[in-house]
């Protein structure tokens, strides 16, 4: 649920990452986060569904993961969120915390390729939102975690075209698939495991 507590840290952080675009922070030390509405988008993916588990790839500082774990706490579930950076890390956990969903959200500090192969959880939801150059390996160390009916959504396919469009192509040529490129903000590929190839 979006409520006061949830608003007021998504507004704080949405200032923050305005004003550090305006100032040119370098790319590095920035939030980079979803805009505001991909962070709706999310939300209403995952707040339909009973005991939804996100896995997300990229968490900085927590701003879309307030998003989904707003939207899982409504019919339960959780969001666990990957970061390898100590600094955004340790500011995922006050922001989560001062959004009242720690409940909700929990944090794995370290390197994406070194968490992945460790965990055995199942996940409905997959999203990735991290270094472009490794979506491709992201993706098959994820897929591997999805259930058929799982689905895997990957930020930024249209602002960074030129090093996601394969990632987009690879995805819709997949007959294991069905992927569809949402043209929202930065650009979402939203792609869903089937049961069977599609014929």
């Amino acid at each position: 649920m979006l409520d006061d507590k949830v608003r007021a840290v998504l507004e704080r952080l949405e200032r923050e990452d305005a004003d550090e675009r305006e100032r040119g922070v370098d790319r590095a030390q920035r939030s980079r986060a979803v805009a505001p509405t991909t962070g709706r988008f999310l939300f209403s993916l995952v707040a339909p569904q009973n005991a939804c588990e996100v896995l997300e790839l990229g968490g900085s500082r927590g701003y879309s993961s307030i998003w989904l774990a707003a939207g899982v706490r409504i019919l339960g579930g959780r969001v666990l969120s990957l970061e390898h950076d100590p600094a955004k890390a340790q500011a995922w956990r006050r922001n989560v915390e001062d959004a009242g969903l720690s409940d909700w959200a929990e944090l794995v500090e370290g390197d994406a390729f070194a968490v992945l192969p460790e965990l055995a959880d199942i996940f409905y939801v997959v999203f990735i939102d991290a270094e472009k150059d490794d979506y491709e390996a992201l993706f098959a160390h994820a897929r591997g975690k999805l259930e058929p009916g799982g689905l895997v959504a990957a930020d930024n396919v249209l602002s960074h075209e030129e090093t996601l469009g394969a990632y987009s192509r690879e995805r819709q040529a997949d007959p294991t698939l069905v992927s569809v490129t949402v043209p929202l903000d930065r650009g979402i590929e939203l792609s869903v495991v089937l049961t069977d190839p599609l014929e």
